[in-house]
């Protein structure tokens, strides 16, 4: 029977190989390409979905003698350079040969599923910020292959029709990372989470209407699924979006959502 984490594995692997499918077709020019990441081309763009994949794996593994020595060891590396640890690993296996590239990231979309799979039920991972479970994980790990294949996307000229296509529902697994981090946005800004609930009603590319928190909830938010995804991975500034905030709370979340880790992005300039 398929479980929650089978579905997600699936959707997953589906999401990489539409980017794949893409960059392969690339000369060596277009790999080289600037993409709207500061300082990240396509290549580094894919390095860095390939070095995380690869990390997230090691994570997994950490309930073993040896898979947690792993670990530690990127823990520590990590600690070292906690700022720059992550774009310096993307930009060492971006400058790697493509083909080098392409196969390092295969083998790391295929290890992360095993990875996962593998880990004991009931156990969480460790992560460089709170333990994570393995449905956690795949969910995470969605949300950054899709968002940095926009990137890519934006960079060869792929309308944003195509993109919509290409994902389609699959798009929830960003949605519900989204919804679930509002109070780490308001928390990442120095501001106090709300205290009520808000509900949330998006439209899925399908036409289908998903909903969150009480119907009868004061403050709401309402638009397409699709440029909620986009704003709370900041790959579009909130001018350009559909979406529909009431209340002062749920108006104020629109302004700074965020659904990734680290410090406050600083979002997209309007188009």
């Amino acid at each position: 029977m398929s479980t929650t984490l089978d579905q997600l594995l699936t959707d997953l692997a589906a999401e990489g190989a539409v980017l794949r499918e893409t960059v392969v077709a690339l000369d060596e020019a277009g790999w080289r390409q600037p993409t709207p990441a500061a300082g990240w081309d396509v290549a580094t763009q894919v390095a860095h979905l390939a070095w995380t994949d690869e990390v997230a794996a090691l994570a997994a593994g950490a309930h073993t003698p040896s898979g947690k020595e792993a670990w530690d060891a990127v823990v520590l590396a990590a600690i070292a350079d906690p700022t720059g640890f992550v774009d310096a690993e993307a930009l060492r296996l971006g400058a790697l040969p493509v083909p080098e590239l392409l196969a390092r990231w295969d083998a790391a979309r295929a290890g992360l599923g095993t990875a996962l799979a593998g880990v004991p039920a009931g156990q969480k991972m460790p992560w460089f910020g709170p333990p994570m479970s393995p449905v956690s994980m795949a969910t995470a790990r969605f949300m950054e292959t899709w968002a940095h294949a926009l990137d890519v996307y934006e960079t060869l000229g792929v309308p944003a029709s195509t993109c919509i296509e290409r994902t389609g529902d699959r798009i929830r697994h960003v949605v519900h990372i989204g919804v679930r981090t509002r109070n780490f946005a308001f928390t990442v800004h120095g501001l106090t989470p709300p205290a009520e609930e808000f509900r949330i009603d998006l439209v899925a590319p399908s036409g289908e209407v998903w909903s969150f928190g009480p119907e009868d909830a004061v403050q709401t938010v309402m638009g397409s699924a699709w440029d909620f995804c986009l704003l709370s991975t900041q790959r579009v500034h909130r001018g350009d979006t559909d979406l529909v905030a009431v209340g002062p709370d749920a108006d104020r979340w629109l302004d700074i959502a965020q659904c990734f880790a680290g410090p406050a992005g600083e979002g997209r300039s309007a188009r």
